[in-house]
């Protein structure tokens, strides 16, 4: 079976990615290949899970460098890892305009809220969730879209709703949003980008 070759961009821990891998063990990802996991950061765990799981493992420090230089770098790794689609998984890097347009429908990005609700500049990690507390809404949840120039502008690939419970903390809420939503849409999302890029 053909399958699309998947590139996983990391900052932190991991867990999305993870989520990933999960998913293309138990054989819910049989049009996707992960060819490369490439951090931002030399010391973010998700390496070490990338590693575990037989994935080629690449570091484009954003620390130091111009967003030039690290744009250039990241897309060294993704020649070498020979990308057909790229999954945004916990990374914390804004990237430019010139070099989304590169990768038009190849960019996934998966966001703890129900776009177009708390997303854009500044909405990230828990800050997303605090928004969300902040402002009483009683359901959130999470998207996987396309990455364009507009930050979380992208069309809408998959949406999950989650409850808001009483009593929830900026921290309790993230971690229902990442199990009841973010890591069930975002394998979901990759197989159905990687089929489509397959049909091309």
């Amino acid at each position: 079976m053909k399958q699309a070759k998947c590139a996983v961009l990391v900052s932190g821990g991991g867990t999305n990615l993870q989520a990933l891998i999960d998913a293309g063990q138990a054989g819910r990802l049989p049009h996707v290949k992960f060819s490369g996991v490439i951090s931002s950061r030399p010391d973010a765990y998700a390496l070490e899970r990338g590693k575990k799981a037989g994935i080629p493992v690449f570091v484009a420090e954003r620390k130091g460098h111009t967003q030039a230089e690290f744009e250039a770098e990241l897309l060294s790794c993704l020649r070498q890892c020979q990308a057909d689609m790229i999954i945004l998984a916990g990374f914390m890097s804004i990237l430019s305009e010139d070099f989304v347009r590169r990768y038009p429908r190849r960019i996934l990005n998966v966001h703890p809220a129900l776009l177009p609700a708390f997303g854009g500049k500044g909405f990230y990690g828990l800050h997303v969730h605090e928004a969300a507390l902040a402002r009483g809404v009683k359901v959130t949840g999470a998207t996987v879209h396309y990455v364009n120039e507009i930050a979380d502008g992208g069309e809408i690939i998959l949406q999950k709703a989650v409850d808001v419970l009483p009593g929830d903390t900026p921290e309790i809420l993230q971690r229902r949003v990442m199990e009841q939503a973010e890591w069930l849409l975002l394998p979901q999302a990759a197989e159905l980008a990687a089929q489509e890029i397959l049909q091309q």
